[in-house]
């Protein structure tokens, strides 16, 4: 494992402390898909069961699957199912460029933050689309560019310089469908020709830089880096961040602008 990606399986426990913070990512994208009653609905890279959880929770006679490459994200997702009740989800282990499914067997298709880590999104993409009955409907989310996402390039400036050679931050990688027209390039390249791409800002706001560091540790996010960094570094790190964050204070509060797109449209 090396620090151009973090380890899924590792933080899948702890992945769910950062689910309040891109829940409007969820509702923009359900409000998007316009799910229907008695749908077949696939969400993709579902991480630890969202958005599928929450369509499960909304949508009359569904029947809502979702897949993720990660093991331990699965067992998370399939977990919290079986916790709430809800019969009509399940969970497999399965990446997105891959799709176990037959053509045409999904009336709808969702993934949040999930196409941008595949290492070929539009072989990812192709698969949304192979999937998809003709007429059905997708809504995906990925990171904008990253200098328009503060916590990024804040935590990437001062870590990426401390890594040992080859060793990488995540986040050029996170934020690679950000770039302007490649979103809708790669898109078009999956056979996808009924499509809108839409920007939208999203503000993580915390009482305090300590609640927002706190979160970084305790989630697990940045354990790969760390880890690379060595223990006799990471204070540095974090006062240096500290420093950056401070101009992101607003009436009390740390509040940190993100930016990422939504493309939906029709197969």
């Amino acid at each position: 494992m090396n620090a151009n990606q973090p380890d899924w399986n590792a933080i899948a426990e702890k992945f769910d402390l950062w689910l309040p913070y891109i829940a409007p990512v969820t509702e923009q994208l359900i409000r998007r898909l316009d799910p229907g009653h008695g749908e077949r609905i696939l969400d993709v890279a579902c991480g630890t069961g969202e958005p599928a959880l929450t369509l499960a929770r909304r949508v009359g006679g569904a029947t809502i699957i979702g897949v993720d490459a990660a093991p331990g994200m699965v067992a998370v997702a399939t977990a919290k199912a079986a916790r709430e009740g809800l019969d009509h989800v399940r969970f497999d282990t399965m990446p997105g460029e891959r799709l176990d499914f037959a053509d045409g067997r999904f009336d709808a298709v969702i993934c949040r933050f999930g196409v941008m880590l595949f290492a070929d999104p539009v072989a990812g993409l192709g698969e949304m689309w192979r999937v998809l009955r003709p007429g059905g409907r997708f809504a995906l989310a990925v990171w904008g560019e990253y200098a328009e996402n503060s916590s990024f390039h804040m935590t990437a400036q001062v870590v990426e310089p401390l890594l040992p050679e080859g060793q990488h931050t995540p986040f050029d990688k996170i934020t690679s469908l950000g770039i302007p027209g490649t979103l809708e390039a790669a898109l078009e390249a999956a056979g996808f020709t009924h499509f809108e791409v839409t920007r939208h800002g999203l503000d993580y706001v915390f009482p305090d830089f300590d609640t927002w560091w706190n979160l970084l540790e305790a989630s697990a996010i940045l354990a790969e880096q760390l880890r690379h960094i060595g223990p006799d570094r990471r204070a540095r790190v974090r006062d240096e961040i500290a420093a950056l964050a401070a101009a992101y204070h607003r009436n009390g509060q740390l509040v940190l602008p993100h930016v990422y797109l939504v493309a939906s449209g029709q197969k």
